[in-house]
């Protein structure tokens, strides 16, 4: 009997055999080109294709590949990712697609850019990611214009009229003023004129397709930008105001105007002689003329006759009217 206990509880202990997680050797990458130009022709169609092979950990393991992207010399501190797809081992991209990725980048448009691409390999959270060897490429992107919308109750809450902020290169990051009045600050972001997929208040500067309305600071005109990467919002006053000897306030104390459907305005009674246009309260940006055109640092706009004047500034477009009431 007892003998039959011993060679019981023997069996009882028998080891299992188990896969232990350790670090692989990080796979490898290739290209079907070394340089990229992207084109509005051609968006649609595939500019380029990446192969590779699997990392080895010494045992079959279920394998998460990403490309990382970054400029050459930046070591990937900050790659841009792209998560590649399960149990496939090529991917081809669009122009469009990696039209995208480059953006992000912030590329110039008019000339390639040295980059590097590798291979980050994951199997799990208790596992390093390994890395492949580093792919040497040149690409320039293509400029994509992109917008956001800002419906909210500054304006009736009405997505098709909003107020909008641009992203130039289409990366994601979209910046432009929004002016809000008192009792009227909440706000959301929607990526088109409807309330499809519209962006709320996510906390903390966050932003969430599940939050509620986002608030302003406060009354005024504010610099928004959105960051639909990282999904954040900041805010910053802007003020757009008048100055000069032609102004009650001389070349001393600013004239602030009104922010509105895109223009600064206001109605002040002038007096002859010069005045500016100047952003922040400081001389760092201002607008005024030189030959008769309108520019950022120009000479001092002359007021010839003194009276009550209607005065537009569209700072987009540098333009601006005076016109005697």
């Amino acid at each position: 009997m007892l003998g039959l206990m011993t060679l019981s509880l023997w069996s009882c202990k028998k080891d299992e055999t188990k896969a232990i997680a350790a670090n692989g050797t990080g796979g490898e990458i290739t290209s079907s080109v070394a340089a990229v130009t992207i084109s509005k022709e051609g968006l649609a169609d595939d500019v380029i294709s990446f192969s590779w092979k699997n990392p080895s950990y010494g045992y079959q393991a279920a394998v998460t590949n990403t490309l990382q992207l970054d400029v050459k010399g930046n070591n990937f501190a900050k790659p841009k990712e792209f998560v590649l797809p399960a149990n496939v081992t090529t991917k081809a991209f669009t122009g469009n697609d990696f039209n995208t990725l480059l953006l992000a980048l912030n590329l110039p448009f008019t000339e390639s850019t040295a980059i590097e691409a590798r291979l980050k390999s994951t199997v799990s959270t208790a596992v390093a990611a390994v890395f492949s060897s580093v792919l040497s490429l040149s690409a320039q992107p293509y400029p994509l214009t992109a917008w956001v919308y800002v419906p909210g109750a500054y304006q009736g809450w009405n997505p098709t009229t909003a107020e909008s902020l641009v992203s130039p290169t289409g990366n994601g990051i979209y910046n432009g003023v929004v002016g809000f009045t008192a009792g009227n600050l909440m706000f959301k972001i929607t990526p088109e004129r409807s309330w499809d997929g519209a962006y709320g208040d996510g906390g903390a500067g966050k932003l969430s397709t599940s939050g509620g309305d986002i608030a302003a600071p406060g009354a005024g005109a504010y610099n928004l930008t959105v960051d639909l990467n990282a999904n954040t919002i900041e805010f910053k006053e802007v003020v757009w105001a008048l100055i000069g000897d032609a102004t009650s306030g001389g070349w001393d104390t600013d004239t602030d105007m009104t922010y509105a459907n895109g223009k600064w305005s206001i109605t002040a009674t002038l007096k002859a002689g010069e005045l500016k246009f100047r952003k922040d309260h400081d001389w760092g940006v201002n607008i005024g003329v030189k030959d008769g055109v309108t520019m950022i640092n120009g000479d001092n706009i002359k007021i010839t006759a003194a009276g009550s004047y209607t005065i537009t500034l569209d700072t987009n477009n540098l333009i601006y009217t005076l016109v005697k009431n």
